[in-house]
């Protein structure tokens, strides 16, 4: 939908993420030079419910999501490597320093994780 007064394309689209975090700030700024409003969430203020996780793994895959650099990721130790979805879904939503950031969510559906594709890639998830 484009806004008649500013002729801005108008997406509601949520990014979930923290403030300090590289990769979310170079997806906000690369948001911002597109003109795309968006509400940002900080996870640590404001963490996704269970419930949200759970429609974002069935969106995204819990693969996807994990945050693999991190060391709540490393505190998990090898028995990470077995972890069912559910699991995943209950060690995202105990911490969400798990989650890959930022988590980009469209029209209540996580369409993006992270910000490594191709600009067109991006674009395209996000219908921009």
């Amino acid at each position: 939908m484009v806004d008649r007064v500013s002729g801005i394309k108008i997406v509601s689209l949520q990014i979930y993420g923290i403030p300090n975090c590289g990769t979310c700030k170079k997806a906000l700024k690369w948001l911002d030079t597109k003109g795309v409003t968006y509400e940002f969430i900080n996870t640590k203020e404001s963490p996704p419910t269970s419930e949200m996780i759970r429609e974002w793994v069935d969106s995204l895959t819990a693969k996807a999501m994990r945050n693999t650099s991190g060391a709540s990721y490393r505190a998990l130790g090898e028995q990470r490597n077995s972890f069912t979805d559910e699991q995943w879904i209950n060690a995202f939503a105990n911490d969400a320093m798990l989650l890959k950031r930022p988590i980009m969510v469209k029209e209540g559906t996580a369409v993006l994780v992270g910000f490594r594709a191709k600009e067109e890639a991006i674009a395209a998830a996000l219908g921009i």
